[in-house]
């Protein structure tokens, strides 16, 4: 007799599937035992090992789901994995302000608005804190009475720590989101410097390595008297902590200053604050959708930039960059021979920030050089603006307010530069990257997603196909990037706009 029923489904493991096979091997070993009731001491024993079984395969998935890149679900093993390609996840990125100090009157005497002061946000609940980057300064006399200064999302820190004199120390520092590149390390012996590794580093070289982990808080690692010098007497740690697309607020919200101001002789001034300008620059960290996209190109590129998909992988690891494109004379005719051209859009749409193109620029020519000969520029995106007119019919008692922020909202995700997770919106790319099946160029965006994004949207019973506006594809040039126009929506029965 089998020891095992036919036709097992072995994928089947938890508690009641582990239950039904062990019920049927003890039938077929034990034919006599028929008694499975709950209150059976033998079925008591069935379930106790259907229970074990049930906690030892789950144990036994999850290591083998947090043991492979694309399947990792914590974001402590994600880390782990890809360190193995010596990728490092970029943290969070601090956006600034330009801010406008102002008094009432022209003062006596210069007022110095000290470094670090810090202005925020009018909110009650959890206002957001800027710093002062430098000095600033509003002379006396002046008219108007004011003065531009830079503040970032950001909070200084500074730690301290006793050196052991032991190789490989290593110091946690205790505030959290740690910034990236925001360590400045000094010792008795002298300044640190930050390196990726101690690969390249001499005895007397005075380096250290920073670990970030799952949770943002850095890590400090020092050389162990080969590889790296060993510091000495007292280890000063100044960082920053913040950053976040949070920081990316709007114009006129950074209205409070903190602190109390007098000018050089010592009279008191009432000093007020705004950003004429909204903030830029505040990047989330890497999402583990981007870090399993990003640290498997990153090993298709090492430490040079040659080939055309190398500029955008390198371009892409850049922390506030989308989209990239890179285009020579092989895909667009009007780029001269031996130049090319990278067109970038930022996370959140618009247009890159000067130094983001700089940035990238940089890491493309610099930090991974490409050839010599080869000639780059770095460009705002060609945005093609495409405008929707629609007629819809509403369902009966569908609200025509709702159905109208439906109808937007669903068009605001189909041209979505990005996912919530981070990762590229698959709907929409450059007119290059959009393909047809057989892989060549379809530098389109079909007719049939657009009219569908309003006609699938919740309450809206039918959408007059003749008068849809863009009535066709809409054709894309190479360089060219959809983003949503205007969006003009009408009632088809009683013709208002909704």
């Amino acid at each position: 007799m089998a020891l095992l029923a036919r036709s097992q489904d072995f994928t089947s493991k938890d508690f009641d599937a582990l239950r039904l096979r062990l019920i049927r091997l003890v039938q077929s070993v034990f034919p006599e035992w028929t008694d499975f009731h709950v209150a059976s001491f033998g079925n008591l024993l069935v379930e106790l090992y259907a229970f074990v079984g049930d906690v030892v395969t789950y144990y036994q998935d999850a290591q083998a789901r947090e043991s492979r890149i694309t399947t990792a679900t914590q974001r402590k093993n994600l880390l782990a994995l890809v360190k193995l390609l010596g990728y490092r996840p970029a943290g969070a990125q601090a956006a600034t302000a330009d801010v406008v100090f102002a008094l009432a009157s022209p003062p006596g005497a210069d007022v110095l608005i000290s470094k670090g002061t810090v202005v925020s946000t009018t909110a009650v609940a959890n206002p957001l804190h800027f710093e002062l980057l430098g000095d600033v300064t509003i002379p006396a006399g002046g008219s108007p009475a004011q003065a531009t200064g830079t503040v970032e999302h950001s909070e200084a820190q500074e730690e301290r720590f006793a050196s052991t004199g032991l190789p490989n120390q290593q110091f946690a520092l205790h505030e959290t989101p740690f910034l990236d590149g925001s360590a400045v390390v000094t010792a008795a012996d002298g300044s640190y410097l930050e390196v990726p590794n101690f690969l390249s580093s001499r005895a007397s070289d005075r380096h250290f390595t920073v670990l970030v982990d799952q949770s943002d808080r850095a890590t400090l690692r020092f050389g162990n008297g080969v590889e790296g010098a060993v510091p000495s007497g007292t280890v000063v740690v100044a960082y920053k902590t913040g950053g976040g697309a949070q920081g990316n607020v709007d114009a006129a919200t950074l209205r409070k200053v903190e602190g109390s101001f007098t000018d050089a002789a010592g009279r008191p001034v009432t000093v007020a604050v705004t950003n004429p300008a909204p903030a830029s620059g505040g990047v989330d960290r890497e999402s583990l959708a981007q870090i399993r996209r990003l640290a498997p190109a990153s090993i298709r590129v090492l430490t040079r930039t040659v080939a055309r998909e190398d500029f955008e992988i390198h371009a892409l690891g850049i922390p506030g960059v989308a989209r990239a494109l890179m285009l020579t004379s092989n895909e667009d005719a009007a780029i001269e021979e031996n130049s090319g051209i990278l067109f970038l859009v930022p996370q959140g749409g618009g247009l890159p920030a000067a130094a983001l193109k700089q940035h990238v620029l940089e890491q493309v020519t610099v930090v991974y050089p490409c050839t010599l000969t080869f000639d780059v520029s770095v460009q705002d995106p060609v945005y093609r603006v495409i405008d929707i007119r629609a007629e819809v019919a509403l369902r009966q008692g569908a609200n025509p307010t709702a159905v109208a922020a439906a109808i937007r909202r669903a068009l605001a995700s189909l041209f979505a530069v990005s996912l919530p997770d981070g990762t590229p919106n698959p709907q929409v790319d450059f007119g290059f990257n959009l393909k047809k099946a057989s892989g060549d160029v379809a530098a389109e965006i079909p007719f049939s997603e657009l009219f569908d994004a309003v006609a699938e949207a919740p309450g809206v019973r039918k959408v007059h196909e003749q008068s849809f506006l863009p009535a066709d594809d809409v054709k894309l040039d190479v360089r060219e990037f959809p983003v949503l126009g205007k969006v003009s929506l009408f009632d088809l029965d009683s013709g208002r706009a909704l």
